[in-house]
């Protein structure tokens, strides 16, 4: 049996489509650049692995007949499904070690197919994993080394359907493992919009979005998938469970609440009925540059405080901007935007600009005009970043490939902490890119913002070896974690927990609260199938 949905496939082992990403002279002109910036005297672009090159352990089980149809031991499925797409998966696959595939793949297309998928691995004890698209950076879709048990990798894409729009209510009723852009052209014709676009939109899906409490299209207002959700469905091995459709609920803890965020310890989301938007008609944006970047930051907290609610205010500072190509390197720059279907936002826009001068903020002459068209400003600083935000995981790539570190975390602080904790965090990994690889970059962006603090993002360029790579990100990667959770911070804003995350996540969360978030698992999971040792340890 064939699963492919298209002719054009996947990559098994990195980010995106197998026919895009840096051709061999675009990989020779980054590895140029490279070897200037970081005084490297020679670059080797390794080639990625091919299935022909992999030894994939046999498939242990055996699915009964009744599920035997869904189901693939293909090297191709299986070694697709064995990593999610962050850096430490990209290098392990370079290094063709797939020691730990999922035993098969299963591909169901409905519900009830998902109940006896789960009633079987609870029956046989099979560990099950929930994937959407995949995209997970944090180790959130692979088996733990550690596990005797089968793996069964549970993947959604077949539920990928628009089911019902309620247009009075401006709501639709979607299945989970619906990708972002087949999503947004089921929506297109009714002239509808989710809004919801995370950097891994093109790969990723609804259920996905929701069980990690994804960050998206919005910077401000509308951050996080939940702020969509009206309600939803969700199969656990012992019932499912269907929220009320409602625009607010006072009743109690929301069941909502429990399950967005749950990493797929606790069941699998099938459906949602989400909050939807008309499509925007109306923009205005700009690029506005500051001295430094903590002079862009306040800002930024200027502009979140006054309740003007911009679709995008990214403040990038100087290097981000440089590499981003939005700016030469001397000055950070804030990008600032607004949208809407119904108005002209001249008067935001105004308002907006006015913050940013009042901080020192060099604002362009034509930055409050508004403009009517269908798609949104494609050119100058923004259109720079944009088209960096959405390559920059194929360029990843091709920099592991190159033996460089490549790595980005996030996180989230309040505004009166941000000052002393962003110098702590810089420190903490300049330092420790410099012990460990000798040289490298380190630059942060602000991703989204609050009325009562913003949501920094930093990213990590450095030289290593192809045999030292994972070694030199885990030692960067504890070092820059260790720093945020000393420092008050949150381990991740929009990325999820998974398995790398664990160590500071049990760090960060109330002790009380891992037992109640134990105990629902032992109640909704009792074999402790469903994606274990994320989140929490043994029941």
């Amino acid at each position: 049996m064939t699963f492919s949905m298209a002719e054009r496939r996947r990559k098994f082992w990195g980010w995106g489509w197998e026919d895009e990403g840096p051709d061999a002279e675009q990989q020779g002109a980054i590895a140029d650049i490279l070897k200037q910036r970081f005084a490297m005297k020679g670059i080797d672009v390794r080639k990625p692995p091919t299935e022909d090159e992999l030894n994939l352990p046999e498939s242990r089980i055996k699915p009964p007949d009744s599920l035997a149809a869904l189901c693939s031991t293909k090297t191709y499925d299986r070694a697709g499904h064995t990593y999610g797409k962050s850096y430490r998966d990209i290098v392990r696959a370079f290094r063709r070690s797939y020691d730990h595939p999922p035993d098969l793949v299963a591909f169901p297309r409905t519900e009830d197919q998902i109940i006896d998928l789960l009633d079987w691995c609870s029956r046989d004890n099979i560990v099950a994993i929930p994937y959407g698209g995949g995209s997970s950076v944090v180790g959130g879709t692979e088996a733990s080394p550690n596990e005797y048990r089968p793996v069964v990798s549970i993947d959604l894409g077949g539920l990928d359907q628009v089911l019902e729009i309620d247009k009075t209510s401006r709501a639709a009723r979607i299945q989970a493992g619906i990708f972002g852009p087949a999503l947004e052209d089921q929506l297109r014709p009714h002239g509808y919009t989710l809004r919801h676009f995370p950097q891994s939109f093109e790969f990723s899906t609804l259920g996905g979005w929701i069980a990690t409490r994804s960050g998206g299209h919005y910077a401000t207002l509308y951050t996080h998938i939940e702020d969509f959700l009206e309600s939803m469905r969700i199969v656990t091995p012992t019932g499912t469970v269907e929220s009320r459709r409602l625009p607010g609920s006072g009743a109690g803890p929301s069941p909502d609440r429990m399950f967005v965020g749950s990493e797929g310890i606790l069941g699998i989301v099938t459906e949602a009925w989400m909050r939807l938007q008309e499509r925007p008609r109306f923009r205005a944006s700009t690029a506005i540059t500051f001295d430094t970047f903590l002079a862009g930051a306040e800002a930024v907290r200027t502009i979140s405080q006054a309740g003007l609610f911009p679709s995008n205010c990214r403040l990038l500072d100087a290097g981000e901007a440089q590499t981003a190509g939005a700016g030469d390197g001397s000055s950070a720059v804030l990008l600032v935007a607004f949208e809407s279907a119904d108005h002209s936002l001249d008067a935001w826009m105004k308002r907006a600009v006015e913050c940013c001068r009042d901080h020192g903020g060099n604002v362009p002459d034509d930055a409050i005009k508004t403009v009517e068209k269908a798609e949104g400003a494609r050119g100058g600083a923004a259109g720079a970043w944009r088209n960096t935000f959405v390559g920059a995981p194929y360029l990843r790539d091709a920099m592991v490939a190159m033996g460089l570190v490549v790595e980005t975390f996030e996180t989230a602080i309040t505004w009166d902490r941000f000052p002393e904790f962003h110098a702590a965090v810089m420190r903490a990994t300049e330092y420790a890119v410099k012990e460990i690889c000798g040289s490298g970059s380190v630059t942060c962006r602000f991703t989204h913002a609050y009325p009562d603090g913003p949501a920094p993002y930093y990213s990590v360029i450095a030289p290593s070896r192809a045999d030292s790579q994972l070694e030199h990100w885990a030692e960067i990667k504890q070092a820059a974690g260790e720093a945020i959770i000393a420092n008050g911070g949150t381990i991740t804003h929009h990325h999820a927990v998974g398995r790398d995350h664990r160590p500071w996540y049990d760090r960060q969360r109330p002790d009380v609260f891992a037992r109640a978030l134990t105990a629902t698992k032992r109640e909704l999971d009792p074999s402790n199938i469903l994606n274990p040792g994320v989140l929490i340890g043994e029941l």
